[in-house]
């Protein structure tokens, strides 16, 4: 599981599709203060890294992800990165198969609230 595996993690930060809390800030014309103040509250993902400051996966600033992603924190019970990140990367049978981020995009966020609910219970 990508959550418990040093080497996947340290993989995962080092993807394409991460950036930092300052490309963060000026993609969403915010500061990297209220990036931070967005990680801390489950408001947006920020992975811990051995470095110091987090890394972000960009595509959580689209609008279908970023509109749930507060709800999803809630839902699971968690404002912690790896966790939620993991959730949503990780194919689930409630969703055939697909993982929760796909099934976001493809319009399905009530169904994917539902099963963060039970999960994070």
């Amino acid at each position: 599981m990508l959550a418990n595996s040093l080497a996947a993690r340290q993989q995962r930060l080092g993807a394409a599709d991460m950036i930092s809390t300052d490309e963060a800030a000026q993609l969403v014309q915010t500061t990297r203060v209220t990036i931070n103040a967005w990680i801390a509250k489950g408001r947006a993902i920020g992975l811990t890294q051995t470095k110091r400051g987090f890394r972000m996966p960009r595509w959580q600033f689209e609008p279908s992800l970023w509109d749930s992603l507060p709800r999803l924190s809630s839902a699971l019970g968690t404002t912690e990165g790896w966790a939620i990140l993991s959730f949503l990367e990780t194919p689930h049978g409630g969703l055939n198969g697909i993982a929760p981020r796909q099934a976001i995009e493809q319009g399905d966020m009530d169904r994917v609230i539902k099963i963060a609910e039970h999960e994070g219970n």
